[in-house]
């Protein structure tokens, strides 16, 4: 399929094509700048009926019901942590990661509408499946739920807020994850996702320069523009920090300023996973066991007074409110 879609209006070569849909990616739209991928607690709820974190914490969330997608599958960070395939992490594979190459950009409603259509595509084998709860996988074909976080910056598409009205209108809520360098993006927005998260893996600018490595300059300063504005969204506002083991632990006084000023409704502490393309960049004991976690989200709860109110070891997640 991928041979008919290079033909289009893209700025992706072949190879770079080839590669995402190796990976389980399918990209929609004429400029292929959006993309869909079935999570792995998509499948998972599906074959053993285990659920997502997010499930278990924010209603009405339902695993097996979460499109997960980008509306822009370029970055402006590098981070060291991320399990995606950056241009220039294997030999002979570059392409322009940011900004993209593109003149213009798909309509809202046209990349939703292929986005179901994928994704129903990529969903057909599962039909089968003994394991496989018949009606849950019927449910599972008509998304609830539509999570902006699969790869890329999404506040880097010019039309987020219409995307999520496109979103709504199909019956799903939105739930964006951001790196929190576009503070502009969020504070113009007309229409709010119905959860709010900013990643974040550095409490300070030396650590984030190292472990980010942005492909703009001003990126930490951009960041806490957004920790400011945070406050005045009406929306549910979630920060997540993810913790590396030996590269990220030293300061957590540093988070919890980044707290305090920003005020989310949850906080997660997440546990960096050693899996996909950094592992080639980070050590395995990187990778934080679950009382590691543990420790850190207990004394950022005393500094900034927000309880433990959840626990899930199967993705090294603790949540805080």
């Amino acid at each position: 399929m991928w041979e008919m879609e290079k033909e289009l209006l893209q700025p992706l070569k072949p190879e770079i094509i080839r590669m995402y849909y190796r990976q389980g990616y399918r990209l929609v739209g004429k400029h292929l700048h959006s993309a869909v991928k079935i999570c792995y607690w998509t499948k998972e709820s599906l074959r053993s009926g285990r659920a997502c974190y997010k499930e278990l914490w924010y209603p009405p969330v339902q695993s097996h019901r979460c499109m997960q997608m980008t509306p822009y599958i370029g970055c402006n960070c590098h981070c060291l942590h991320c399990w995606r395939v950056h241009s220039g992490d294997r030999e002979g594979l570059t392409w322009r990661e940011f900004p993209l190459d593109l003149k213009e950009f798909d309509e809202p409603s046209e990349i939703i509408d292929e986005l179901l259509r994928k994704r129903k595509e990529l969903l057909s084998g599962w039909k089968g499946n003994e394991k496989v709860d018949k009606k849950k996988f019927e449910e599972a074909l008509k998304p609830t739920m539509m999570t902006m976080s699969l790869t890329g910056e999404p506040t880097l598409y010019p039309w987020i807020s219409e995307l999520i009205e496109a979103a709504e209108k199909r019956g799903m809520i939105t739930f964006l994850v951001t790196n929190g360098t576009i503070p502009e993006a969020l504070e113009s927005m007309r229409k709010l996702p119905y959860q709010l998260y900013v990643s974040i893996i550095a409490p300070d600018k030396d650590t984030y320069i190292r472990l980010a490595r942005p492909l703009i300059k001003d990126a930490w300063e951009r960041l806490n523009k957004t920790l400011g504005v945070l406050p005045s969204l009406n929306t549910r506002k979630v920060l997540r920090f993810t913790v590396i083991k030996g590269f990220n632990t030293a300061n957590i006084e540093g988070y919890a300023k980044m707290a305090n000023v920003s005020k989310p409704d949850f906080i997660e502490v997440k546990a960096y996973e050693w899996v996909g393309q950094s592992r080639h960049r980070l050590p395995k004991e990187a990778m934080p066991y679950m009382e590691d976690i543990e420790r850190f989200a207990s004394k950022l709860a005393e500094l900034i007074g927000y309880d433990i109110k959840g626990r899930y070891e199967p993705s090294g997640a603790i949540l805080l409110a």
